[in-house]
């Protein structure tokens, strides 16, 4: 049956030309975009970021990546990227988590699970040992793509410090942030919702708290270490890797 409402996540994959996406999510997209401008280069241009991202982390040494708010694993998603890697995703959707599930049967050393990045104990314990047998002892990788947006300064801090918390030192936080942008663009900015948070990006690094963030600093994604020339986007989307 197909869903009744849209989905972000399905809609981020019809943008970056998936196929797991149905009418409602292009009539939703189209309407954004109406709104907006076309999103398919800037989606192209945060997935290609989180591609550099994961790739920077694996040549650190990172072999294992819990990545929060997944949304649907396809198009070049972690592990696509880091294709020996141990990769957990989670999400809060049931349907995408479920989704999610579909996509990577047969897939080797990767799950997909209800999970929540305010509520680390939200996430099963039996699946995160199960899937990243070495979070608590050795380097992970936490990707948070598309989700502070989503908090306020206060629940965002508090959550990135829980997260330093609880990994172990060396580990890499590969995060981006939503910058002002949108604000030129009411509509748009209106179908977001009252929880949406854009940030001046001069905020960016005391969010952080004790993450480092890594000597490329905190860019927008489309400069953000670029494979030749950076893709000519709207800078609505910074980010960057930081350190515990």
């Amino acid at each position: 049956m197909e869903p009744q409402t849209p989905s972000t996540a399905r809609m981020i994959d019809y943008w970056l030309g998936g196929k797991h996406h149905f009418p409602i999510d292009v009539a939703a997209a189209g309407a954004f975009e109406a709104a907006y401008r076309p999103c398919a280069d800037i989606f192209g241009s945060v997935r290609a970021f989180s591609g550099r991202a994961v790739r920077h982390a694996t040549a650190a040494g990172i072999d294992q990546f819990l990545v929060f708010g997944a949304g649907l694993p396809t198009r070049s998603n972690v592990h696509e990227t880091a294709p020996g890697a141990r990769v957990l995703y989670t999400d809060l959707d049931p349907l995408i988590v479920e989704a999610g599930r579909r996509i990577l049967a047969g897939s080797e050393h990767t799950g997909y699970v209800h999970g929540d990045v305010t509520d680390l104990d939200s996430i099963d314990r039996a699946d995160l040992d199960r899937v990243l047998p070495d979070w608590n002892s050795r380097p992970l990788g936490v990707v948070l793509f598309g989700l502070p947006a989503f908090f306020d300064d206060a629940t965002l801090a508090a959550t990135l410090d829980a997260l330093y918390e609880a990994v172990p030192t060396g580990s890499r936080l590969l995060f981006d942030f939503d910058a002002t942008e949108l604000q030129d663009y009411p509509r748009a900015l209106a179908m977001m919702g009252p929880s949406f948070h854009m940030r001046e990006p001069t905020r960016f690094a005391a969010l952080l708290g004790r993450w480092t963030p890594t000597p490329e600093g905190i860019v927008p994604v489309a400069h953000w270490l670029p494979d030749g020339r950076a893709e000519d986007v709207p800078d609505a989307f910074w980010g960057g890797v930081a350190v515990k």
